[in-house]
């Protein structure tokens, strides 16, 4: 069973994700923290996103994955909280537009699902990495409410940053992820959305799980 949550940043999809994953009891993977992990190791190695042979290189040496406590590591490392720094989210929705990224993290991506049952989020699972995933939603929100979102989550890792600049960021990385050539963030057409502007997480979750018995209720009827 696999089931997909998209949506552009600060939505709430990981914590949705997350919590479905545990009723459950199924895995879940934070596709985007993939994306992160790997901007942060080009950074780090200073490589520039247009050298195509470093990028390459870098494929061929790095190690993305998770640890048995569902932590993003990059080579073996937790990097959850860098991953997190307001660099990385300015440059992540560039580095996922890169061709050789893309299809490195997609098939990564499938190989790691592959006969699992999971749930994933990100912003192209239910358009590109499984197209015909059993369950399909795309929760979407208020800017200023993703906003205040990410602002709280970066004060929690000591990154302190005006909330202009977090508003920013985000339209910067709508249009980048909207509009880049290969797996632009959209909805998929199957998809059930979900505004989570105003709806507490524990109710998101309730309409997802909900939605899940209901359908597979229909199937088994």
């Amino acid at each position: 069973m696999i089931i997909a949550i998209d949506g552009s940043a600060a939505t709430g999809k990981s914590t949705v994700a997350r919590i479905v994953s545990e009723k459950l009891n199924i895995i879940h993977i934070n596709t985007g923290s993939m994306y992160r992990a790997v901007t942060l190791g080009l950074i780090k190695s200073n490589i520039n996103i247009n050298d195509s042979g470093a990028i390459i290189n870098f494929i061929n040496s790095t190690v993305i994955g998770f640890d048995d406590n569902n932590i993003i590591q990059l080579n073996n490392k937790d990097v959850s909280e860098e991953v997190n720094s307001i660099k990385v989210s300015s440059l992540v929705s560039k580095v996922s537009s890169v061709l050789l990224v893309r299809k490195w993290m997609v098939g990564l991506q499938r190989t790691v699902a592959k006969n699992k049952d999971c749930v994933l989020e990100g912003r192209d699972i239910g358009t590109v990495v499984f197209p015909d995933a059993d369950y399909k939603f795309f929760l979407v929100a208020d800017l200023e409410v993703r906003a205040m979102r990410r602002k709280k989550e970066m004060d929690s890792y000591g990154e302190n940053h005006s909330l202009d600049k977090i508003i920013s960021n985000i339209v910067e990385r709508d249009d980048l992820d909207s509009k880049r050539k290969y797996s632009p963030l959209r909805e998929a057409s199957d998809a059930y959305r979900i505004d989570t502007s105003s709806i507490k997480v524990d109710n998101v979750v309730d309409i997802i799980i909900n939605k899940i018995s209901l359908k597979n209720k229909k199937e088994t009827s």
